[in-house]
């Protein structure tokens, strides 16, 4: 491959103010719409589309503002064929609004125009330390320091953004995009700690001992599911998050090109077929994979990756094993994978590949609650937490959100998580400031 960098330029294109205007012109402006209902922050679609229709960006985008914190984030890789855009009426006739490009747009505008934001209230209401700076953490600290709480977010990487940073590839979210959304949630007046692990450089109870009156753990799955399959210790069984997070710094070019976990000329395998499969096996063919071939253990119609994924991944070249599961990872006498061994509608195969990247799932890691008393955790690992104040967990003062919580979902529902934490977490403060001024 030529230039291994190009290859991950966005795959989507941006429309122009005439393209937006003209579309968002085509909205019905329902009476009863559907589209807001299958928004899962339950964005006024309607209000902000009638805006930009007449050109009144700045009014649009405060529109947005109202329930999302993330719009460029949102407009490019949320799944909106089932959720906003699935549910417009003309969408039935495959006319349906493209919501998606439309919420892009204004947010891409109001980052480049650099629009007047909006009054802040003073920081006075309450100080929250939130852990984790994922689609989660960041909705958390947005929506508190628009309503006048201090807010600090700890982040373990060297950059914020998590999941958004590390775990989609740059052709669905261009990096730029995440870090010009960051610098507008740290215009609120967010705070950001980077490079500090919660847990090891400082622990719950010393945030509390600072001074905070509430901490949201908002840290995602952390950890990736492995196969117990014989052989899964094999040079070249890899992680699909792994290459991702090494193919996303590498085309930022901060590592050189040895350091991506795959080889140019290889055959690739993926297990697993949501969407971070298809994010492993489209990067892999960047990445000048000879051949990718996705192995699901179900049919089509039961996998969890959006149709449109799918379709972008076939159209690449990508490949589909489909009610094929995984029995064994046969090696040669080095230890490098040369095989597996499958069962397949076929019977049981043995299909060469050069290296396996696994999808099959994630779960949380428990640095936090090991180094913390009081919270509890479910059998699988995820924070219990109650629902008033919502999403507070069995410690007092400490929520949680998002998949650390919930099982492993996409960026738009830890949103949804998160904002309904964020009233939680509002509503516990607001409670224990009145009580503390009645003792005085």
């Amino acid at each position: 491959m030529s230039d291994t960098n190009n290859s991950f330029q966005e795959v989507n294109e941006s429309y122009t103010p005439k393209e937006a205007i003209d579309e968002a012109k085509r909205c019905l402006n329902c009476k009863v719409p559907s589209c807001k209902k299958g928004c899962p922050i339950e964005n006024d679609i309607p209000g902000f589309i009638h805006q930009l229709s007449m050109g009144n960006m700045g009014a649009a985008m405060r529109i947005i503002n109202e329930k999302s914190n993330l719009p460029a984030i949102c407009g490019r890789v949320c799944p909106h064929e089932k959720q906003c855009q699935g549910h417009c009426v003309l969408y039935a006739k495959g006319k349906g609004i493209q919501i998606g490009k439309l919420e892009r747009f204004v947010a891409d505008f109001d980052t480049e125009m650099n629009l007047i934001r909006e009054n802040l209230p003073q920081k006075t209401r309450g100080k929250v330390a939130v852990i984790g700076s994922g689609p989660a953490g960041l909705t958390v600290a947005g929506d508190l320091a628009r309503q006048g709480f201090k807010v600090t977010i700890f982040e373990s990487q060297e950059e914020a953004g998590g999941v958004l940073m590390y775990g989609i590839p740059e052709y669905r979210l261009p990096k730029a995009v995440v870090r010009k959304e960051i610098e507008k949630i740290e215009a609120l007046g967010v705070n950001f700690v980077l490079n500090c692990v919660v847990g090891r450089q400082i622990t719950v109870d010393q945030m509390f001992d600072r001074g905070y009156d509430a901490i949201f753990i908002g840290t995602g799955t952390a950890l990736p599911k492995s196969l117990d399959v014989p052989g899964s210790q094999l040079r070249g069984v890899i992680q699909s998050s792994y290459l991702l997070h090494m193919a996303n710094i590498f085309s930022e070019g901060a590592i050189d090109r040895d350091a991506v976990p795959l080889k140019a000329g290889e055959k690739v395998g993926v297990i697993g077929c949501g969407n971070v499969a298809m994010d492993a096996a489209r990067t892999a063919i960047r990445m000048g994979a000879a051949d990718v071939t996705i192995i699901y253990h179900r049919t089509e119609a039961d996998m969890p990756a959006i149709k449109s994924e799918y379709q972008e991944a076939l159209k690449e070249g990508v490949k589909f094993l489909w009610n094929t599961s995984t029995q064994e990872f046969i090696g040669d006498d080095r230890g490098n994978l040369k095989a597996i061994r499958a069962t397949t509608p076929d019977g049981e195969k043995t299909l060469e590949f050069d290296r396996i990247c696994l999808a099959i799932g994630s779960r949380p890691a428990n640095r936090i609650v090991s180094t913390t008393t009081g919270i509890d955790v479910d059998q699988s690992g995820y924070v219990i937490t109650r629902e008033f104040p919502y999403g507070m967990t069995t410690r007092r003062g400490v929520f949680a959100g998002g998949d650390v919580v919930h099982h492993p979902a996409t960026v738009v529902l830890a949103m949804k998580a998160a904002k309904q934490v964020a009233v939680g977490i509002a509503q516990y403060i607001d409670a224990i400031k009145l009580i503390e001024s009645i003792g005085d």
